[in-house]
């Protein structure tokens, strides 16, 4: 991942981080490993690992010692080895990964592939890593309809800024086959997809707002970059969306799972 657009955003700090999408990130690592049948023998590699949700569910599962992760994110690079000792944790880009060809079993990129600068370039990295019929992962937030937090929060600042940029459409892979046409036109074999949903919960709207002002990602961005003013309009503009909740809720996310086999 180069510094494109959307991953410009992420310079926020890993706490920062794990208070904005890691609350989602956790879960959603469980059911991705599980789903996408990860745990198959062998290293497993983690592409794009943020704080390290997913790598501490396959660190987990498989022992430190059999997996490897990299982000090009120096601060989430650091998070994630202080947190998961043992795994071998390196700073570089999805789409020029720094291992040898087929040392994996299983490679994986959970929220991640909205914002490579060559996602082809990153499918055919991570099955270059991956051993002949191993597995080749990704998910991502259906933007469209399944990510309630965003899609209420640029609801909100559409209606305030019709110029917004609502990740919906600058964000690439939210829609039904996109994922897997991608994989398919890589190269890769026996593509399945499939949705997983997840929640997360607030104790008030203060919390959720709060989350936001960490500047994470581009809807953090977007709302910690705004003139004082607009920035309370959003601010109520989006509790507006949200019904105004006056005490503890929940919203919930769902993911687009693609899994593969690199070719044989």
């Amino acid at each position: 991942m180069s510094d494109t657009r959307g991953t410009a955003t992420f310079r926020a700090s890993a706490q920062a981080y794990d208070a904005f999408m890691g609350r989602y990130a956790r879960a959603l690592a469980t059911t991705f490993f599980e789903v996408c049948r990860l745990a198959v023998g062998g290293r497993f590699l983690d592409v794009g690992c943020g704080p390290g949700a997913l790598t501490t569910v396959a660190a987990a599962r498989l022992g430190a010692a059999a997996v490897a992760a990299v982000d090009p994110a120096p601060q989430f690079v650091a998070a994630c080895l202080e947190r998961l000792p043992g795994v071998d944790v390196r700073c570089a880009p999805a789409e020029n990964l720094p291992f040898g060809d087929g040392i994996f079993a299983a490679a994986a990129a959970q929220l991640v592939l909205h914002f490579v600068s060559n996602p082809t370039r990153a499918a055919l990295e991570m099955a270059r890593v991956v051993r002949p019929g191993g597995v080749v992962a990704v998910c991502v937030w259906d933007m469209e309809y399944g990510m309630e937090m965003l899609r209420a929060f640029w609801d909100a600042a559409l209606s305030i800024d019709p110029g917004a940029p609502d990740e919906e459409q600058t964000l690439r892979f939210g829609g039904p086959d996109e994922l897997a046409g991608l994989f398919a036109s890589s190269g890769l074999d026996e593509v399945e997809e499939d949705t997983v949903t997840v929640t997360a919960h607030y104790s008030g709207f203060s919390e959720l707002w709060s989350t936001f002002l960490g500047g994470v990602g581009p809807a953090g961005n977007y709302a910690v970059t705004r003139p004082e003013p607009v920035q309370e309009a959003l601010k109520d503009a989006f509790a507006e969306r949200l019904g105004r909740p006056g005490g503890g809720f929940s919203l919930s996310g769902v993911a687009r799972v693609v899994r593969a086999k690199a070719p044989r």
